[in-house]
């Protein structure tokens, strides 16, 4: 926020995580978690997402400490989801069947969920303790003792997590968070051998070497969600133009851009170009930059002076491309010490230009225009990504035909953002496998066992 060292966190050694992941294999196997029945680990998570609820604003505080989001949003979007996530699956977990397969008669076939084991889970630093929850809260409701690394810059709502977890009655070694680089302490839980399920979120290219790891090491589940160039895509039959304006501003400049999902491409029909561009840069005009903690700010600090100078290139790179920028573009606030640019959009950009193709991860808006619904699906998958999307139009046919050719995890119509715990998010292309969020989450913390039973 303003650019000086808030604290120090100790950076764990191989042998540190080595410990952290023996004593999450001991609590596994001793059965002090792994084997209680579902009922009780319900009523612990569910202490849990109380304590949250109690410590909201200070878990909220450390958050925007650590990562510069506007507090109004940090509070919803980490304590707030954090502690309703945990409230979803402590109620899904004794409400998860195990399957009698259709035999002949004489044979009774079972299938058995059970717990994998120990899960090893790396968050991002954008929504550490909501991304955090999203890994955390359907691992330990199935039983599984967890290893979790937190980004190097922005560990400290997840160590207060693990407080509050204990103090909920999380026994000791079944939930173990362990602050360091990525080279280290990540690499050093992505190579252990008693590591059965690793879940991750963040960079493409770390995710491969993570599968390279598991190639390397005991061949451990990867799951992966690696961020996405998402299209917002706008017909001029959108039924209201001035409420799809507002909410796509919102859906890429809202946490200065540092979000999954964002919005980052908008594509808008060409009749209705300029005039919504226009409405668009009215609605980021009106956004506030500025100190993260300030109630009235809509836009807070990028992450790092390293992030900043990564969306800084972008601009460099899309003006040399011929691109225009037609809002924004530079740093500001800086005589704060603090990393904050101004909402930013470019215009007249090409399908492959390097701000259509990338993923910039900052308050950067890239707007292509489309004349007909088979190049809009044409643009909309033409990159590596798929995260998300958005379809703006009043065509229910449309709408439809949209959602099906869309490449995307997640296809919003006729807004952009705000799917809550009960539907997946997950990628598909570059964007990574496997689903957080609803009960689908489940699968990737769950065996299937089968008993083959002659009667």
């Amino acid at each position: 926020m303003d650019g000086q060292t808030l604290t120090t966190l100790a950076g764990a050694s191989t042998s540190d995580v080595d410990r952290a992941v023996a004593a999450a294999r001991s609590a596994f196997e001793d059965g002090r978690w792994s084997r209680i029945a579902p009922a009780a680990r319900k009523r612990v998570l569910h202490r849990l997402a109380d304590l949250i609820e109690k410590h909201a604003l200070e878990l909220a505080v450390l958050g925007v400490r650590d990562n510069g989001t506007e507090l109004n949003m940090a509070l919803k979007a980490e304590p707030g989801s954090a502690a309703g996530t945990f409230r979803y699956y402590a109620e899904a977990i004794d409400k998860i069947y195990g399957e009698i397969a259709p035999t002949a008669p004489g044979t009774l076939g079972l299938v058995h969920k059970e717990p994998v084991g120990v899960v090893g889970a790396i968050v991002p630093w954008n929504f550490p303790l909501m991304i955090g929850a999203w890994k955390l809260a359907p691992a330990l409701a199935a039983g599984n003792s967890v290893v979790l690394k937190p980004a190097e810059t922005a560990s400290l709502s997840l160590l207060k997590l693990a407080e509050l977890a204990a103090e909920a009655g999380v026994p000791e070694g079944v939930l173990n968070v362990v602050t360091g680089s990525g080279a280290v302490a990540g690499e050093a839980l992505a190579m252990s051998m008693d590591v059965d399920v690793l879940v991750f979120t963040g960079s493409g290219p770390v995710g491969r070497r993570l599968l390279e790891y598991s190639a390397r090491s005991n061949l451990k589940r990867v799951y992966l969600e690696l961020g996405g160039k998402s299209p917002n895509i706008v017909f001029a039959d959108a039924p209201d133009l001035e409420e799809a304006a507002m909410v796509s501003a919102g859906g890429i400049f809202r946490n200065s851009g540092q979000v999954c999902v964002a919005g980052s491409r908008l594509l808008v029909e060409e009749s209705i170009h300029d005039t919504f561009v226009e409405r668009v840069a009215h609605h980021a005009r009106q956004l506030k930059v500025g100190d993260p903690l300030d109630l009235t700010t809509n836009v807070g600090a990028v992450n790092s002076l390293r992030q900043l100078e990564g969306n800084l290139g972008f601009i460099d790179s899309a003006r040399s491309e011929g691109n225009t920028i037609a809002l924004g573009g530079n740093r500001i606030l800086e005589e704060t010490g603090g990393y904050y640019m101004e909402p930013t959009i470019v215009t007249d950009v090409g399908p492959q230009d390097r701000i259509a193709r990338n993923e910039v991860f900052g308050p950067v808006l890239s707007v292509q225009t489309f004349e007909t619904d088979a190049e809009a699906l044409a643009l909309a998958n033409g990159t590596d990504y798929g995260l998300a999307a958005g379809v703006w139009t009043s065509n229910l046919s449309r709408a439809h035909n949209m959602v099906a050719g869309i490449r995307s995890g997640v296809v919003h119509v006729n807004t952009y953002g705000g799917a809550d715990a009960t539907v997946p998010l997950g990628g598909m292309k570059q964007s990574g496998n496997g689903h957080d969020k609803s009960l689908h989450a489940m699968d990737k913390y769950l065996d299937l066992k089968t008993a083959w039973i002659k009667l």
